[in-house]
């Protein structure tokens, strides 16, 4: 297409013309048609994050099936090997004959395919673009940080805030964002609520920070657990409360800002 706008230009000026050439493309988007859906399992582990996936396919009213052994985190993590040997994490999900991991890829996955619309903000929208940092900050930097302050503080509790972004700089941040937005979807409740619940929780329930201290948080957190289809999943998925939870810090970082600021 270019080569032959070229050669217009070319013999245009041959000719003594003038022409005006607008290289600006319009890129339509069309509406993504919504997949034939296979048979999905979930391999579930109670309490931890493939209760992301039963909530998902709750919210959608889609069919699944759930797999695991009530009451039995080795027997439900001896399901998972039987399917997923190589990284017998949860989630693990099968869709069709695929497996997958990643609760962030798999609620894309389906969404997408078997969902397109829902759960998530328009495209065009700037909710669209803070559901996406949600999506991904959830594992990306809020579950990594607060997972390896956890780790470190067992071993020896802090007696000050660490100079980089720590556990309450991260669950301050989401804080900050729910003081002027209901959901992490912006306006609406999106898919990126579902991924941040966990995180958020492990950090508030855990002691590694003040869930005293976060009232926007709380109030989301409130919001969301009235959800008809969160309901529906704690009745599935974690019938007899958190089993095998690990046991919460004695002590968290003093309150504060960090050191240098």
């Amino acid at each position: 297409m270019k080569m032959l706008l070229a050669a217009g230009v070319m013999l245009a000026a041959l000719a003594g013309g003038c022409v005006a050439v607008s290289t600006t493309e319009t890129t339509m988007v069309a509406p993504q048609a919504t997949l034939a859906m296979p048979p999905i399992t979930i391999y579930h582990l109670e309490g931890r994050r493939s209760e992301r996936i039963v909530w998902l396919m709750e919210e959608l009213n889609l069919p699944y099936t759930l797999v695991y052994k009530r009451g039995d985190l080795a027997g439900s993590m001896a399901e998972i090997r039987k399917v997923n040997p190589g990284m017998p994490v949860a989630p693990t999900v099968t869709i069709g004959d695929q497996v997958m991991t990643e609760s962030g890829a798999i609620i894309e996955t389906i969404v997408n395919r078997y969902a397109p619309g829902k759960l998530t903000p328009p495209l065009a929208s700037a909710d669209y673009a803070n559901h996406l940092i949600w999506m991904h900050h959830a594992e990306g930097s809020l579950a990594s940080r607060v997972i390896a302050d956890y780790r470190v503080w067992m071993i020896k509790p802090p007696t000050e805030r660490s100079r980089l972004v720590d556990s309450e700089a991260e669950v301050q941040f989401a804080e900050d964002y729910l003081a002027k937005h209901p959901y992490f979807g912006g306006s609406q409740f999106s898919a990126a609520d579902i991924m941040m619940v966990f995180p958020l929780n492990f950090a508030m329930n855990l002691n590694i920070v003040d869930k005293t201290k976060f009232s926007n948080i709380n109030a989301w957190k409130a919001r969301i657990e009235e959800r008809p289809a969160y309901k529906r999943m704690l009745a599935k998925a974690r019938p007899d409360g958190l089993i095998g939870s690990p046991p919460a810090l004695p002590a968290h970082a003093p309150s504060g800002p960090r050191p240098g600021q």
